[in-house]
């Protein structure tokens, strides 16, 4: 596939020169060339100055990624298995740990090759491509990934599509079959994986701080509300903090699957309410029968749609604070979680902020989270630090 060079718009060049790795096609002069995906990319200026090289790959973000600023890289096998043995060995001790079986291994641009993330499952490697452009150079990372790591099998999601669902049912790739479902740990929880099932695989994991937080600090003895529960991970961490929980969710295999963690947890799942219900016909239910929770979990998707409501996290979130508020005990706590890119930690806490104020309400701030050290992020990019969570206590 031939290499293309590409000049970028003036107003663009300082970004690139300071490191940006995803390329916009907003900012390039001659964008129509590009028409392989996977085709390897030079950036320059105007003046031929070099700025980047890296590949053309469609995805929602942008048109593909820088993948070195050396003009004498090659992009080829030893480029990729130098930047993934570096990213394994950094997680060396997560791979010795007792209690954690499941983290990622590979994070984007963070470790260096945007457009893939790896994940590892108790002995099971899961690749997520999100391009076909990164799909190209499949072959060098699976034999680096040979090569670095023993494993008892791999499984693959080709997020292509433009709503990022997986082309492909069937994700397994090589090696022995995972067992359905895997049951990983993360500090102790379990969790019940299917790695063949859809784009999701019933656990995330950026979220291992948070909820390692809510169960050493703020379950024991509590009533906590998990909204938008899905499998329901938090409140597993609750549960097996002490805390008696409610679990909602409006898709109907979240009943299925959360009993399933509560069982391989040891809970009984009698113990807890799961409820399958539109969120925010739940918190009208609630405050109608004065319902109230000492923690209540607010980690709803950046976008949601139901038959009754439409979401999005960078027009409603401070409305859904406000549903909170009304049914959290005083001096109760709410945590407040986004993957929402599009908007940062002080915008995120000015949504909170105006929730409080138009509810006559105080609140303290008790501790904040971004995204673990597994999910290695990069300064150049700071929209890849996506997760932006909020302890907040109710007065």
């Amino acid at each position: 596939m031939k290499e293309v060079t590409l000049t970028v718009k003036k107003e663009f060049v300082n970004r690139y020169k300071k490191g940006y790795p995803l390329i916009l096609e907003e900012a390039l002069e001659n964008s129509k060339v590009l028409k392989d995906e996977g085709q390897l990319i030079t950036l320059v200026d105007k003046d031929k100055t070099f700025l980047g090289k890296g590949y053309y790959g469609k995805q929602n973000k942008g048109c593909g990624w820088i993948l070195s600023n050396s003009k004498n890289s090659n992009i080829e096998y030893k480029f990729f298995y130098d930047k993934l043995r570096n990213a394994f060995s950094k997680r060396m001790k997560l791979y010795h740990s007792k209690d954690t079986t499941a983290f990622r291994v590979f994070n984007g641009e963070g470790d260096g090759i945007g457009g893939i993330t790896i994940d590892y499952f108790d002995e099971y490697y899961l690749i997520t491509w999100y391009s076909k452009g990164v799909y190209v150079f499949k072959e060098h990372i699976i034999k680096a990934i040979k090569s670095l790591v023993s494993f008892d099998g791999i499984y693959e999601k080709k997020r292509f599509e433009e709503n990022g669902m997986v082309v492909d049912e069937d994700s397994y790739l090589i090696g022995r079959k995972a067992p359905e479902p895997l049951v990983v740990k993360e500090n102790g929880v379990n969790f019940a994986i299917y790695l063949n099932d859809g784009a999701m695989v019933g656990v995330f994991l950026d979220q291992k701080e948070v909820r390692k937080s809510i169960r050493q600090k703020y379950s024991r003895g509590k009533r906590v509300l998990n909204t938008f529960s899905y499998t329901g991970a938090f409140s597993m961490a609750a549960a097996k903090g002490g805390a008696i929980t409610t679990s909602v969710d409006l898709a109907s295999r979240s009943l299925e699957k959360t009993t399933e963690n509560f069982r391989i947890n040891g809970i009984n799942p009698e113990e807890h309410d799961i409820v399958v219900e539109d969120i925010f016909l739940y918190f009208k239910h609630a405050k109608e029968e004065n319902l109230k929770f000492d923690v209540v979990i607010l980690d709803p998707p950046s976008f949601a749609t139901s038959k009754d409501n439409r979401f999005s996290a960078a027009k409603d979130y401070k409305d859904l604070v406000k549903s909170a508020i009304a049914i959290t005990e005083d001096e109760g706590v709410i945590v407040s979680s986004t993957n929402c890119a599009t908007f940062n930690m002080d915008k995120f806490k000015r949504f909170i902020d105006q929730a409080f104020k138009e509810c006559n309400k105080n609140y303290e701030i008790l501790e904040e989270h971004n995204l673990p050290e597994d999910f290695a992020v990069t300064n150049k990019f700071p929209e890849g630090n996506y997760l932006k969570v909020v302890f907040v206590r109710v007065y």
